[in-house]
């Protein structure tokens, strides 16, 4: 193993760029001959790498501030991986569109900052709050719903400032974690038990307040499904939920989404899950998904099984990463890449979201050993 944490010396970049390159194609589906880098760093790195003190690594920074330690950061990652990593161009404060409201507001709730970061806070306590917030989601008016005073003029003023639209809808928080979060997780497991017609219910809601979201979206966007097709879902919460749970639950939402945004086989249908929800295969599998980033336990033979065809973007522990272990780094890489090579369509990533204290040098050391073991 000490041979092997040496890898990054010496390394090509150029050749791995190279290689990459082509490891993408298809979906990073390559015969058995290679694996792709799936690693996308963020702002969260940069604070850690540069020695940068904030008060919250998680919380948006002043356009300018960001826009300077983008440009620092991305001259250090030129020299240690051979690659500009983050956007350099920071969008000025006047171009960022309004607050535009979101799901979790359709149901009563509210997003609050706290310890370091964004939670959705409960909309209903029991049945019959809950049915009231069912009722309201289902009859709403969305657009007036989700767009605030001033819109137009913004908009307007927006896209004659800098050529710049609304982005349309096309990532949500997952139907099972948003639920939880509105209702309560045991709340939600009693429910689905207890009143599986109010959980129906609930689920048809939920899947009426994406797709109308979405469809304003696309209005305000000039977008429709078939211009820009494609949905994902981050749904770390589904691991709560037995698969009879689920089916009756969350798959139809997804179902319903997918059947109007992702109709053909090369549309992306994309689901993240950080946690170890396996049992759920089956059922994800009917949905053909064409990406999955699961927990660090649901590795890729076990997800194969029931998606022949979806990309696998994992399966480093995000911990490894941000703690810097060099020799965890390594074997799982290595697994991945044996993976990769026997089953396809692997793309070497974190299972979940890359944090703070991730350095590129362990980037590097990823990224060399993909290079040693990950091509055919």
């Amino acid at each position: 193993m000490s041979d092997e944490l040496n890898l990054s010396v010496g390394f090509d970049l150029a050749k791995f760029w190279e290689d990459d390159g082509a490891a993408h194609e298809n979906n990073s589906f390559n015969d058995g001959t290679k694996v792709s880098l799936g690693i996308a760093m963020n702002d969260e790195c940069i604070y850690d790498e540069l020695g940068i003190k904030v008060e919250h690594p998680w919380a948006a920074q002043h356009p300018d501030d960001l826009r300077r330690w983008r440009r620092l950061y991305n001259d250090k990652a030129e020299k240690v991986i051979g690659r500009r990593l983050l956007p350099d161009d920071v969008p000025p404060a006047d171009s960022l569109f309004p607050y535009v409201r979101r799901i979790g507001e359709a149901f009563n709730g509210e997003y609050v900052w706290s310890d370091n970061s964004e939670w959705l806070v409960k909309g209903a306590n029991n049945y019959a709050e809950l049915e009231k917030v069912i009722a309201r989601a289902e009859t709403m008016d969305y657009r007036d719903f989700m767009l605030p005073p001033g819109w137009e003029g913004e908009k307007k003023r927006i896209y004659e400032a800098y050529g710049l639209k609304p982005p349309p809808l096309r990532h949500i928080r997952g139907p099972v974690t948003l639920a939880c979060s509105v209702f309560g997780s045991e709340e939600l497991i009693y429910l689905i038990c207890d009143e599986p017609d109010l959980a129906r219910r609930f689920s048809a809601a939920i899947a009426h307040a994406i797709l109308e979201m979405a469809r304003v979206s696309d209005e305000e966007a000039g977008e429709t499904p078939e211009s820009a097709p494609g949905f994902s879902f981050a749904d770390d919460n589904c691991c709560l939920l037995s698969p009879g749970m689920y089916e009756l639950f969350a798959y139809p939402i997804l179902k319903a989404v997918f059947d109007r945004y992702s109709p053909l086989p090369g549309h992306q249908r994309y689901q993240h899950s950080d946690s170890d929800m396996g049992h759920l295969l089956p059922a994800l599998g009917r949905l053909n998904l064409t990406g999955v980033n699961f927990g660090p336990n649901v590795l890729t033979p076990q997800i194969r099984e029931y998606l022949p065809r979806a990309r696998v973007d994992g399966c480093i522990a995000p911990f490894a990463f941000s703690r810097n272990d060099r020799a965890a780094l390594v074997s799982q890489t290595v697994r991945d890449c044996m993976d990769g090579l026997a089953y396809g369509g692997v793309n070497i990533a974190t299972a979940g979201s890359v944090n703070y204290g991730s350095s590129l040098e362990s980037l590097r050391l990823i990224m060399a050993t993909i290079q040693q073991y990950g091509r055919a």
